[in-house]
Formats: C-alpha cells, structure tokens, sequence
C-alpha cells in the first residue's frame, strides 16, 4: 500500500499576539502625533504673530511723523516698532560704531551708528543707514565722520536687538547687533532705550548710505509648514489603519492555508 504524500506543516500562528505589536505601534504613533500636531500649533502661532507684526508695521508706516520725545518716553518695544519720528540735534562724532555683518535685502555690507545728542539734551543712537559692499571689499576700521552742526533726521523706531554678549558688547567700535544698553554701557554715558533707522537727514549725510528696508509684509511659509505637520500626523494614523489590517488579512490567509493542507477523511465506500 502506497503511502501518501506528505502534508506540509502549517505556518504557526506568531507567538507574540498581534495586539502587542498593533499596541506599541499606535503608541510609537500617537507620541509622533501629538510632536507633529505642536509643530503645527507652533506654526499657526508664529503666523498670528506675524500677521500681528505686519499690522502694527503697516499701521506705523501710515501715522504722521511724531516727535521724537513724544515717543521715546519708555522702553521701546514691539507696538513702536517703524513708527516715523523726527528729531533733531548734534552728532557726537568722537564715538561711532560699526555694525558688521549686516543684510539688507540682498545685499551685504555694514552700518553705522552714531550717537545723537537731541535738542531736549537726551542722547539717541542714529543708525545712519546700510552701506553694501561688493565682493571682497573689506569692513572699515572707523566710520566716516557725521554731518557737522545741528542736523534734523525722520527715521524711524527701532527696539533694541538682542543676542550673545559676543554680539551686542562693542569691542573698539565693533558690534555685530545694536543693543543701546550695551553701548551706552561703552559710551559711559546714559542712552535712551531704543535706537532710531534714518530715513532722510538735514543737512545729507556725508556716506552714501541706503535706508534700510521693511521686513517682508507677508504671512512667510508658516501656513504651509503647519499643513505639512497636520498631514504627518494623518498619514502616521492612516498607516497603523493599513498595518493592522494587512496584518488580519495575513492571518486569515494563512488560516485558510492550513485549513486546506490540512488531511480530510474520504468519503464512506
């Protein structure tokens, strides 16, 4: 009597229950979620912000020009930021600073800073504007000497910058960013809180200077960036949805396998 072939081994069914794996799945995704979906809060925020930004830019622009110590009369902050002032005094020229590694547009170059003594008897640091430089052209060591006498600058509001000591401390007439703390620090002389951007100068200032520029009023890439977490997090839930669900339809296919390898009993003679 002949024997039978042999019937192959079903696949085992695997030792660790499915839920286990499906469990740390969905909790590996769930962590990943709720990290992309702050992300995108994150960007929403940043895109109210700037839209509150461009707003009280676009609004400062529009207002008349305003006195300089009608405004100056507190710590400059985001609220007066470009707002045009006028005021009007004698450069003190024996002490200027050279702001380096400055972008204005596209453009490269370097400002100066000079401070203001104002007709009221306060002491204003005018930023007289962006000079470019053009490939390998050095920064000066000193900047070029201010209008002589009384002038009248409109400019407009600026609140200080901030950073790394390493950036806002002049060293020998240097910074990198304009903190008036820190240069009336330097200048050992007390410096109103702020400074202010030139936009014109009466009589014209003796360097060729370009005003500097407006940030960019529009709403930048954070809309798009917030979109790009929001749908991360939904293809990470609809990625546990398609595992477990191949992983039901492995089952239930090896399942029928073994039911069909399986020896069945022939029928009665």
């Amino acid at each position: 009597m002949s024997q039978s072939e042999p019937h192959p081994e079903p696949k085992p069914e695997p030792k660790r229950p499915l839920w286990v794996r499906w469990l740390a799945l969905t909790l590996f995704v769930a962590v990943l979620g709720v990290a992309f979906v702050n992300l995108g809060e994150w960007q929403l925020r940043r895109l109210h912000e700037r839209r509150a930004d461009n707003q009280v830019i676009r609004a400062n622009e529009a207002a008349p020009v305003a006195d300089f110590d009608q405004v100056f009369t507190h710590p400059i902050g985001d609220a007066d930021e470009w707002r045009r002032v006028r005021v009007t005094g004698t450069f003190e020229s024996g002490r200027q600073y050279i702001i380096r590694y400055r972008q204005n547009g596209d453009a490269d170059g370097y400002e100066v800073v000079t401070p203001l003594r104002t007709d009221s008897g306060r002491t204003v640091l005018i930023d007289r504007g962006f000079v470019g430089l053009d490939g390998g052209q050095q920064i000066p060591n000193t900047a070029p000497a201010p209008p002589s006498g009384p002038v009248t600058i409109v400019g407009r509001v600026r609140q200080n910058e901030t950073g790394r000591s390493g950036a806002i401390v002049p060293v020998d007439g240097h910074a990198r960013s304009i903190n008036s703390d820190k240069i009336a620090a330097d200048l050992r002389t007390p410096v109103v809180n702020g400074y202010v951007d030139t936009l014109s100068m009466d009589p014209r200032d003796t360097i060729t200077a370009q005003v500097i520029e407006l940030p960019e009023l529009s709403d930048g890439p954070h809309f798009w960036y917030a979109v790009q977490w929001f749908m991360f997090t939904g293809m990470g839930a609809l990625g546990v949805v398609v595992f477990i669900r191949g992983d039901l339809r492995d089952r239930r296919e090896r399942r029928e396998r073994a039911w069909q390898d399986q020896p069945h009993g022939s029928a009665a003679h």
